[in-house]
């Protein structure tokens, strides 16, 4: 009986669990190496095919590599940070400054989450202008600039909804001046502010709907731009493509 289940399931890098995993495997001719990417979860994201100078670092300094991985630490330093945070006037400030002084590494966590969101806007603004300077935007990706438009704005978004969440003195009068100069829009300005702060002035109704903002309905969002703005990489190629070849 061992031996029948030791033929049906060997062991290694050859045997059938591995190739149930790897279907493809990795290879030794180029149409093998191409499966092994179109057939894998995680790889299949990318081109099965790309030219070497557009991996090089000259090309897009990895900006958009880096605002990704920026995007990733939020995520993960915002969960602990959601799960011990009230989004409630009196006990919102109290947690912060529990975080402060009380949480083992809350300071850490804290400061690592409001450094990412910094370095994310200041590195999603160099990519777009990286993008805007090697003419990236121009036809068959003209959708995808718009789409990076679309993630720059979820971007400046995250970062001023979650700066209220604090309830401190400076989150106060930020959003109260912020929220003045959106009445001062024509037509709609006043009824944005108050679909946005839920009434007349920042208070409580103000701090539920920017921490519902912050950490449920604009990560979604920006997920779902993220996959958009990935497949569009794919299908329309690297800044070596196109019109922009002849900026080199």
């Amino acid at each position: 009986m061992a031996d029948t289940l030791e033929t049906q399931l060997p062991r290694g890098r050859g045997g059938r669990v591995w190739q149930s995993i790897f279907r493809s495997g990795l290879g030794d001719t180029n149409l093998r190496r191409a499966l092994a990417i179109q057939q894998n979860l995680f790889l299949h994201l990318a081109s099965v095919k790309v030219r070497k100078r557009s991996l090089s670092f000259r090309v897009t300094w990895f900006l958009g590599t880096l605002s990704l991985g920026t995007f990733a630490i939020l995520v993960v330093t915002g969960v602990p940070l959601m799960l011990y945070y009230h989004p409630s006037v009196p006990q919102a400030y109290s947690d912060m400054n529990d975080l402060r002084f009380v949480v083992s590494a809350g300071l850490f966590l804290r400061n690592l989450h409001r450094w990412s969101a910094h370095s994310m806007v200041l590195l999603v603004f160099a990519h777009m202008f990286k993008v805007f300077y090697r003419g990236a935007y121009r036809p068959p990706r003209e959708f995808n600039w718009v789409i990076g438009v679309v993630l720059l704005l979820l971007t400046l978004f995250l970062s001023y909804t979650g700066y209220l969440l604090p309830w401190d003195q400076l989150a106060f009068w930020a959003i109260t001046v912020g929220s003045n100069l959106i009445s001062a829009m024509p037509i709609v300005g006043a009824r944005i502010r108050f679909l946005i702060l839920g009434g007349n002035g920042v208070n409580a109704n103000a701090l539920l709907r920017f921490y519902v903002l912050h950490c449920v309905i604009l990560p979604l969002a920006a997920v779902a731009f993220v996959a958009i703005h990935f497949w569009r990489i794919r299908k329309d190629g690297g800044l070596y493509h196109g019109g922009s070849e002849r900026h080199e």
